[in-house]
């Protein structure tokens, strides 16, 4: 007897768990939760030119594993563009991204880079944009491919504030917290 009431109770616990996890959290999101929301994020106008972002990645323990600037210079046409991104982390380890991004005809955003596994997914809508995509690590990092999802959200002054998660086999193993603010170009 004491032994289904356990299992009943476990059973239990882990039913609220998964309704916390697909209803209340982070993976709960929708683009249509921020539709009315604005200013309205359009990835052109977001990253065109430069942009300065610092942020953490917070490990699975919620620790802060590592911090980085970035700059990020996009370039659009009406088909796509290409955003170029450069991190320098506080261990001193540098990384180079370039995100080739393509333009769907009914909205739809795409795109690929080099350490992406496949075709990254991206919605705008209202104010924010939400990036779906598996990022395969470098080597020195374990070589992992991990499920990440991205929301960046625009705020009325041009700053983006980026939260993504990190999961493989649908446990979160990283987070990232950045913040992004478009910087004045050179004078020529």
């Amino acid at each position: 007897m004491l032994t289904k009431i356990l299992l009943t109770l476990a059973i239990l616990i882990l039913a609220a768990i998964l309704i916390r996890h697909l209803f209340f959290a982070f993976p709960a999101q929708s683009s249509g939760d921020y539709a009315a929301e604005t200013p309205e994020f359009d990835i052109r106008r977001a990253f065109e030119g430069p942009v300065e972002a610092h942020g953490m990645i917070y490990g699975p323990t919620g620790r802060v594993t590592s911090r980085f600037r970035a700059i990020m210079r996009g370039s659009f046409t009406n088909e796509g563009g290409v955003i170029e991104e450069e991190f320098d982390y506080a261990s001193g380890r540098r990384q180079t991204r370039a995100w080739n991004i393509q333009f769907g005809p009914n909205g739809e955003i795409s795109s690929t880079a080099a350490d992406i596994e496949g075709t990254a997914e991206m919605e705008q809508m209202g104010n924010a944009l939400r990036m779906r995509y598996r990022l395969r690590l470098p080597e020195d990092a374990g070589g992992h491919v991990l499920d990440v999802t991205d929301w960046i959200y625009l705020m009325p002054d041009g700053t983006m504030l980026n939260r993504s998660q990190m999961r493989k086999f649908g446990i979160k193993v990283a987070e990232l917290f950045a913040v992004m603010r478009p910087m004045a170009e050179p004078a020529e």
